[in-house]
């Protein structure tokens, strides 16, 4: 998990220099910023769907994944979950500091956590001891988390205990997954994340439509399930 951990303290550390910026920096350059990162996100994500080897494979994950999705309520829960953590931590910001932290939370803790450098950094990390994949990947979140910390304020921060346990555990189960996954099972998980990412840049960065992004999450289990299906068929 020592990937992991490195990851963590990153995202903290740029958080909190984005929070000793933010006071300094003028409102547009901050939506500049954001802009910029999901613009970025946006073509990302793109890029990670080109991976894909059947595009009907992503399809009936996404659908299947958002029905999952909507049934358990997953927008919800990490909303609570953001809601109990603002009360606990960001007291006295006004209806306005509230809904900053929880655009925050959500954002940031989608954007770090989906992707193949989460995942197979983790797996990498769990199985080998090797820490390259998740330094990379601590680095640009690290710069990530200023930028959004400049903006949406301290809810970026508790991000990090979401990357901690979620990569830690992909860490600790490494060996049973790497056993069971397949390269093409990895290939259509990445592009049903990189349309993950687009909801992510089109709903919470670039602000073009509102998406209940949370809700697509169960496509990146769907995903490689549906390839193991097929593979018996």
């Amino acid at each position: 998990m020592s990937g992991t951990i490195i990851n963590f303290v990153a995202i903290l550390v740029g958080g909190f220099i984005g929070l000793l910026l933010g006071s300094k920096l003028a409102e547009r350059v901050k939506k500049t910023v954001i802009s910029g990162l999901g613009l970025f996100t946006l073509v990302y994500g793109v890029s990670l769907f080109l991976k894909t080897s059947n595009s009907l494979i992503v399809l009936g994950s996404i659908l299947i994944g958002i029905l999952l999705g909507e049934w358990w309520k997953i927008e919800e829960g990490l909303e609570k979950l953001a809601v109990w953590l603002e009360l606990k931590f960001n007291k006295g910001e006004g209806s306005g500091g509230k809904e900053r932290f929880i655009k925050g939370f959500l954002t940031t803790t989608l954007l770090f956590c989906i992707g193949p450098m989460a995942i197979l950094g983790s797996i990498e990390n769990g199985l080998t001891g090797s820490i390259n994949t998740l330094v990379v990947k601590s680095i640009l979140d690290g710069f990530a988390a200023m930028a959004f910390a400049s903006s949406l304020g301290v809810g970026v921060l508790f991000s990090s205990l979401t990357v901690l346990i979620y990569q830690g555990s992909i860490s600790l189960l490494a060996a049973q997954v790497q056993s069971f996954v397949s390269t093409d099972m990895m290939n259509e998980l990445t592009a049903a994340g990189g349309i993950i990412l687009v909801a992510i840049a089109v709903s919470s960065l670039l602000e073009i439509k509102k998406i209940r992004t949370a809700s697509f999450l169960p496509a990146l289990l769907v995903a490689p399930l549906i390839v193991w299906i097929l593979t018996l068929l």
